[in-house]
């Protein structure tokens, strides 16, 4: 869906005029407050006193670009808008068209679309062209996709999405989409800070909880209203009710600090390391199939929200049927699983989770074409079995032993080696 950058119009940005939340403006600005710069950014449709141009300044330095477009369909340019750009012309540039814009890291629309298909699928042919060479363009539609424009920008998501955030407890429900519509390089990965997306929701500064969590814990105080209602008089609405403590703590997301050392890799989760070895595998179509695997278990009581080891690219996901055998046992590597493809300047890595005697489902976050910062939350194991993490034969070095006790995204498992030879162009199997 390609066209001709005729200008903005009225009856090109469907838009709602609402001021954004504090929350949609944090998913909006997400993918411009990872990147440490210099960018540019392209903000559409702001209105006055909008959270999403206030983010965006500080998410900005004077070595950044910052683009607002001043005519927003029925949006009048904010008064603070020209303003900045005439008290701040290094760092603001306020255009009247989109055919006025450069093409930018990150595009912005700072509101929900809405309206007519056709008037989206106009507005979105023109934002893709805005887009530079492994650039963003983040969106939010209504949730639910009889929304025309929630339909409209369906098909791009499935062939670009790198990422959605659906952010249920805003009224409505919105769903913010991340479009990439040409590769990034993966070295961009290890300059990007890792985002918390609303999944992630935050308890105290240093303790979140996996949305999981929160359904686990509603679930429970559900159970236990039914069963108060239909037998008033008997106290076996304890039962759900004592558990949705331990229900919710089961998908506890602690806060980590991830090493900054360029040479580190760490654990994709917590648990206790159950093996190292080097072996030969095919099935990843990468490389040439040698690889030195850590393998680390994951009990109950471990936090089961998985990281990345590096920094990188992702570049296929795909799953694997089995059984569900004991998660330290050699049986399990027949389980269910799920494989991670990264592509770095190191070469690729793999990221296996994998099902166990508890562990019946997998959730994974992060499409083909997003990018990783080390340490980053890309998905969760329900409850606990066992990730492994694949690194290149002779290009990294493991720094645990079995039995060590390591935390997903701040235990360093390896270390890059010096001299080690050009990474191995990728084979796709």
């Amino acid at each position: 869906m390609t066209t001709s950058r005729t200008g903005a119009s009225r009856d090109v940005l469907p838009l709602r005029t609402t001021r954004p939340s504090a929350r949609l403006a944090r998913a909006l600005l997400s993918e411009l407050t990872r990147h440490p710069g210099p960018k540019s950014a392209l903000l559409v449709g702001v209105p006055a006193d909008s959270p999403v141009l206030a983010g965006a300044l500080d998410a900005t330095t004077t070595e950044d670009r910052l683009v607002v477009l001043a005519d927003a369909g029925s949006i009048e340019a904010p008064a603070q808008v020209a303003e900045l750009a005439s008290t701040r012309p290094d760092r603001v540039e306020v255009v009247d068209s989109l055919a006025d814009a450069k093409p930018c890291d990150v595009v912005i629309v700072a509101q929900p679309l809405a309206g007519p298909a056709a008037a989206a699928a106009e507005l979105l042919a023109e934002l893709r062209e805005l887009v530079a060479p492994g650039g963003v363009l983040v969106v939010a539609t209504a949730a639910r996709m009889t929304d025309p424009a929630a339909a409209e920008l369906a098909d791009l998501t499935d062939r670009h999405g790198v990422g959605s955030d659906l952010l249920l407890r805003h009224r409505p429900a919105l769903r913010v989409h991340r479009l990439r519509f040409t590769p990034a390089e993966p070295a961009l990965a290890e300059r990007l800070a890792p985002v918390t997306r609303p999944s992630s929701v935050p308890l105290t500064g240093g303790m979140h909880l996996d949305s999981n969590g929160v359904a686990a814990g509603v679930a429970c105080l559900g159970l236990a209203l039914l069963a108060k209602r239909a037998r008033p008089s008997s106290k076996l609405w304890l039962v759900p009710a004592l558990a949705a403590v331990p229900a919710a703590a089961f998908f506890r997301d602690p806060q980590r600090t991830t090493p900054t050392d360029p040479d580190a890799v760490v654990a994709a989760s917590d648990g206790t390391v159950l093996g190292i070895e080097q072996l030969h595998d095919d099935k990843f179509g990468v490389g040439d199939g040698d690889w030195l695997r850590i393998a680390v278990f994951l009990s109950v009581l471990d936090v089961h929200v998985n990281r990345a080891p590096v920094a990188g690219r992702v570049i296929e996901v795909f799953r694997e049927t089995g059984g569900y055998a004991p998660a330290m046992k050699a049986a399990a590597e027949h389980n269910v699983a799920a494989y991670t493809v990264l592509e770095t300047p190191h070469g690729p890595v793999v990221v296996a989770q994998r099902t166990g005697l508890v562990a019946r489902r997998i959730v994974h976050r992060v499409p083909v074409g997003g990018l990783l910062a080390r340490g980053e939350r890309f998905g969760l194991i329900r409850f606990g079995s066992r990730t492994d993490v694949y690194l290149p034969a002779g290009a990294a070095e493991a720094v645990v032993a079995p039995g060590d006790k390591v935390a997903g995204g701040a235990t360093v498992i390896a270390r890059w080696q010096p001299n080690q030879p050009a990474p191995r162009a990728l084979r796709r199997g």
